[in-house]
């Protein structure tokens, strides 16, 4: 057979190649990378976290040979600053310079509702690993054609309200016999949909009327005269809403030895920097947090991500993920599993429907202790009786068989450390009073 000049080439360049001890996966680094592009602030411990579990399962998947057919990830990033109109911004450089196949967001609320206008207008796959709006999710269920690139895997606020109510019930009512709160919140979006929903249900269903509200600017510094009120109120907590900031109001807690306790959801209580983010006066803060936590057994993979994760960032801040890290870790993973099933991003249909058949479980002591699925079209979820379609398909019902539930309650001690106190399934500590409080 006969063998033409340009065959002949070929053959030559690959015997070069081989010779030269270059391995397929670096012939594969000669293919158009699959550019993931991330969306979120550059200095938060949250933007932190999901820019570091994205980064370690990329790096990953890269050294295990890349993906679709050996093609290596690019990762790029565009900062929010945690700012509605740079959001947006940043979703367009993402899309229109970067020519990203791929988002993953560690946006905050506000920033995800002013860039998702943008994803349904360019099309383009996205994954939130912080925004938990239920309202985005019900853009995703009434207008499914125009939102469905989007999918959010943490439990979204309708979700996270059943064990605001399951906590109240079953330890501050229950247990600690309180029967009244003040509801402090900020005004932001976050703030004034988790106060609404607690406002809704925890009187109804778990007995505690809410004897007083304080809203407050989320750049308030003296929380002081607010203590002072809530004290005056005559209730026997406070339930503290805050995600900007949050350090604040839980120092000045402790400082002012407010006389009464103080739960509910504080953002910075979530990482392991908060008790030196306090100066160490982070003593009887509890709230709940997305899983996983801080203070939560982790099952073996998750563990193992944890010991990558310090090797690699050592004592750089966060010294250890939030729940959004471990979000965009296994994002990144199921994402690229649903695309190497559709062969790619595009078409965008196929891999929205591979990514609705994502079920990635994690075991821990035999038990299903995490997983990652999402609610498809149509499904209704038993306890709320809602469509959730693209939200990651939480479990709210004991005994949490089904996956990992929407939240747990952390708590933090005196002493400095952290435990899962609520629900009992993942609870490794129990729910104290500070020792100030008589």
């Amino acid at each position: 057979m006969k063998i033409s000049k340009s065959s002949k080439l070929l053959l030559a360049v690959a015997a070069m190649l081989l010779g030269s001890g270059m391995s397929g996966s670096s012939i594969a680094q000669d293919k158009d990378p699959i550019v993931v592009g991330y969306i979120g602030s550059f200095a938060s411990d949250t933007g932190l976290s999901t820019i570091r579990g994205a980064e370690i399962a990329i790096d990953e998947l890269n050294a295990a040979g890349g993906v679709l057919d050996g093609r290596m990830i690019k990762f790029v990033k565009a900062d929010t600053r945690e700012d509605v109109a740079e959001g947006i911004k940043a979703y367009e450089y993402l899309v229109e310079s970067e020519n990203v196949d791929f988002i993953i967001s560690g946006s905050i609320d506000d920033v995800s509702l002013g860039w998702l206008p943008r994803m349904a207008e360019y099309k383009t796959p996205t994954l939130d690993t912080w925004t938990s709006y239920v309202g985005i999710i019900d853009l995703v269920v009434n207008e499914y054609d125009k939102y469905k690139m989007y999918f959010m895997n943490i439990a979204c606020d309708e979700a996270l309200a059943t064990l605001y109510i399951d906590f109240g019930k079953d330890v501050l009512a229950k247990e600690m016999g309180y029967t009244s709160t003040v509801l402090m919140y900020e005004d932001t979006a976050f703030g004034v949909s988790i106060a609404g929903l607690v406002e809704g249900l925890l009187a109804p269903e778990a007995g505690i009327k809410i004897s007083e509200k304080i809203i407050y600017d989320a750049n308030t510094v003296d929380f002081a005269p607010l203590f002072n009120k809530a004290v005056s109120s005559g209730a026997d907590f406070i339930y503290l809403v805050s995600s900007v900031r949050s350090q604040v109001p839980a120092s000045q807690y402790v400082k002012l030895q407010v006389p009464i306790p103080m739960t509910g959801v504080n953002v910075a209580a979530f990482g392991q920097d908060f008790w030196n983010d306090t100066g160490g006066l982070g003593a009887g803060t509890s709230t709940l947090s997305p899983v996983p936590s801080v203070g939560m057994a982790l099952d073996d993979r998750s563990a193992e991500f944890i010991t990558n994760y310090k090797a690699r960032y050592g004592s750089e801040r966060p010294i250890y993920p939030h729940f959004n890290g471990f979000n965009a870790y296994y994002g990144i993973y199921t994402a690229f599993a649903a695309a190497e099933r559709a062969g790619g991003f595009a078409p965008l249909d196929d891999w929205i429907r591979e990514m609705e058949n994502e079920d990635l479980k994690l075991y821990k002591d035999g038990e299903l202790w995490f997983r990652y699925a999402f609610w498809k079209r149509g499904e209704i979820e038993p306890r709320t009786q809602r469509e959730y379609t693209h939200n990651v398909k939480f479990d709210i019902t004991p005994p949490f068989d089904d996956g990992s539930p929407a939240m747990v309650v952390v708590q933090w001690y005196e002493d400095g450390s952290s435990a899962v106190i609520y629900p009992p399934k993942f609870a490794t500590g129990k729910f104290q009073e500070p020792s100030w409080v008589k």
